[in-house]
This record gives structure tokens, sequence and C-alpha cells, in this order.
């Protein structure tokens, strides 16, 4: 029988909890403050109830079709709501209590990072729909192939805590439905700017707090991977975040709390894929390559695309997640500080691993978005009533103020 470790148990255990608070409340908070104030309890009430949702769906299919068996493609449903788990079940050396709870914190986290994409814009209906499909037919595939045996796997990609899991399919996700929703009333001259950049803040505190069990909890022990990977998360979005304010000092004369936290968030979900491969130098080049090529991004995708992602979550997470899976093919050589590469595979031959990863999760994302986006409009709707939108979608959808006038 194999041995769990209590220190193991204990650290991933903790990360878990971290990964949770990331959503509820960094997430929450982070994105409440960057929009208009009619709006700020309905961001929080979508990301709330995708947490709620997505746990259960987890319990009853997400976990089984990631982990359990099955082909290259897609796992098995023979741990559909947990049967033959035990207490004393043993998965990667833990309780496999604790790696499902684990990684359901991450099922929690990935859909509701899209919801900055469709703010102030879409039906709640829509967002209950989308979400708990998404994570069954999204998310799940490709957490099998990266993590749960799948294909990807067996060509030693390496996505260390979700560049592609998480980043690359919420990112390309949320571009999609933003596009396909519409942009908000006045994009993009005459929006109202954030209604409160120091709730914003604290959420991106809370978000660079949680992303230690995010990164550092994916060793799955308590080891010098582990502190690697903390190291490498740290000194990212440090850097990062003077960078991306850097840019708007030579650019605007003066930087803003929220494009410094922004670069802050950009330099975490850079690293992310990352972490546990690379060493503190490595970290830092990610994060400043993070704020130079997401920044750069928003601009692209607002005045080139013009699509309303609202709170830019393809070009920080999707565009974030993508570089630092491609970059982790240079910087984790041994050479660089890094942890080095699978037996026999060189690091041309991990650059082509990673490219093809990208590829495929970005495909198979967006072809997965456009369907389930066409299905929810045929159904419970997409985009919110013109009356409703301008009413705030805290009185239209939920009957309440998030603040009193």
């Amino acid at each position: 029988m194999t041995t769990i470790d209590a220190a193991n148990t204990a650290w991933v255990l903790t990360a878990t909890a971290l990964v949770l608070f990331m959503t509820l409340p960094g997430l929450a908070l982070f994105y409440a403050g960057l929009v208009r104030m009619k709006n700020v309890l309905s961001v929080m009430m979508h990301c709330v109830s995708i947490a709620c949702l997505a746990s259960v769906i987890w319990l009853f299919g997400g976990y089984t079709l990631s982990f359990s068996g099955g082909g290259g493609w897609i796992g098995d449903l023979a741990k559909f709501g947990l049967v033959g788990v035990r207490r004393d079940s043993v998965a990667n050396g833990l309780p496999e209590l604790a790696f499902f709870a684990f990684q359901m914190t991450f099922a929690v986290i990935t859909p509701a990072l899209i919801v900055g994409a469709f703010v102030e814009r879409i039906r709640f209906g829509a967002v209950l729909v989308f979400s708990a499909l998404w994570l069954l037919i999204v998310y799940a595939p490709v957490t099998h192939w990266v993590w749960g045996g799948g294909w990807l796997m067996s060509r030693h990609v390496m996505d260390y805590a979700g560049g592609l899991v998480v980043h690359a399919t919420a990112g390309t996700s949320a571009i999609l439905l933003a596009w396909r929703l519409g942009p908000r009333d006045g994009y993009p001259r005459d929006l109202s700017p954030p209604h409160n950049p120091g709730m914003t803040m604290m959420g991106a505190g809370m978000l660079w707090v949680g992303w230690y069990g995010f990164n550092a909890g994916s060793a799955l022990a308590a080891n010098g991977d582990a502190a690697a990977a903390l190291v490498a998360t740290h000194l990212s979005a440090a850097t990062a975040g003077l960078v991306w304010a850097l840019i708007e000092w030579i650019r605007f004369k003066r930087a803003s709390m929220v494009g410094l936290v922004t670069g802050v968030v950009a330099g975490l979900a850079t690293v992310t894929p990352a972490s546990g491969y690379v060493g503190p130098v490595g970290g830092v080049v990610l994060g400043a390559a993070a704020s130079f090529v997401c920044y750069n991004a928003v601009e692209f995708v607002r005045h080139r695309l013009k699509i309303d992602d609202s709170l830019d979550v393809f070009a920080v997470h999707g565009v974030g997640g993508i570089l630092g899976t491609l970059l982790v093919s240079v910087l984790a050589a041994k050479g660089l500080g890094g942890a080095g590469y699978a037996r026999g595979v060189s690091m041309a031959g991990q650059a082509l691993t990673q490219v093809i990863g990208v590829v495929v999760t970005v495909a198979w994302s967006a072809v997965a978005t456009l369907a389930l986006a066409f299905l929810c409009e045929k159904t419970v709707g997409l985009r919110a009533r013109d009356e409703a939108i301008e009413e705030g979608l805290d009185l239209s959808a939920h009957g309440e103020r998030a603040w009193n006038p």
C-alpha cells in the first residue's frame, strides 16, 4: 500500500484553500472594481455562482473525465460522483480526496476568468449554462490531455500549473464570447472608468497570494520544486508590475494603479506554465516579457480588432499563458537555471510540443465556444435586454445593489 506523506498532504490542502481564495474573493474583487457601479454585484454573483456550479460539476463528471483512465483524448466515467474513491484511496502520493479538491479549485477559477470578457451585458442564465457545458466540453478534455494521462502528457508537454489548461482555454473562449455578445454601449469611447481601482488592487493582492497555491501547490509536494515555483512566481509578478508601470510612464508620464496590478496579473499568468521548470532569473524574464507582450495585446484587441473583451481576459490571461507555454521550452534549459527536459527530449523537440499544444488547445476552445454561444443564444438567450443593461445588471438581474445611492 502506498504511504501517504503527511507534510505533502498538509501543503496541498493549504494550497487548495489558497486557490479557492483566488476566486473568492480575489477575482471577484479584482473584476468588480473595474466595472461601473451599477454592475458590481452582478460580477461578484457570476464568480460566486460559477464557484458553486463548477464544484458540483467537478464531482459529477469533471473529475472523472479529466483524471480517470480513458484514452489519449478523454477520461472515462469510472469515478463519476467519486464512486469507489475511499478515504484511504491514493492519487499522486496524496489522499485522492485531497487531489480531487485541489484540482476542483482549478476547475472553479478557469471559467470564472472568462467573466471578465462579458461583464455588464450578459444574461445570468447564459453564464450558468455556458460555464457548465464549457467545463465538460473544453476544460475536462484539455485537462486530460495535459495532466490526466492524455496525448500531450505522453509527449512530455510542459504545463506546470495551467498555461494551456487554464489560461489558453479561458482566454480563447473569452475573446470569442465577447465578440459573439457584441460590445458594451459606448464602446470604446464613452465607457465610464473603473468605479473603484482600490477594490481592484485588493483583489489583485489576493490573486497574488493565492497564486502561490496555484503554482507551488502544483508540485503536489512540500519540496524544492514547490519552493522554486513559488520564487519564480513571485519574481515574475513583481517584474511584470514594474515593467507595465514603466510602459505607462513612458507613454503617459504617469503610472496607474490599475495598470500596475494588471501587469502583476499578466506576470502571474505568464509564469504559470513555466513556474516549476524555470529558475529565479527565468521568472524575471517571463515577467518582463509578459508586460511588454500583454500590454501590446491589449492595444491590439481594443484598437485593431475592436472587440470588447471588457477586462482584457484574452490579452492578459490568454496571451500570457500562451507566451509562458512557448518560452518555457527555452527557459527550462539547465544552462539557464531551469530543471531541464525529459529524457531524450531536446530544446527544439520541446518547443515543437509546446507549439502543438497551444495550437490544438486554442483551436478546440474556439470551436467549442462558438458552438456553446450559439446554443445559449437559441435557448436561454445570450445578451441582456437593452433596458436591463441600461438599468444595470445588479438590479435588473438580481434585484439588489452593491452600493446604495
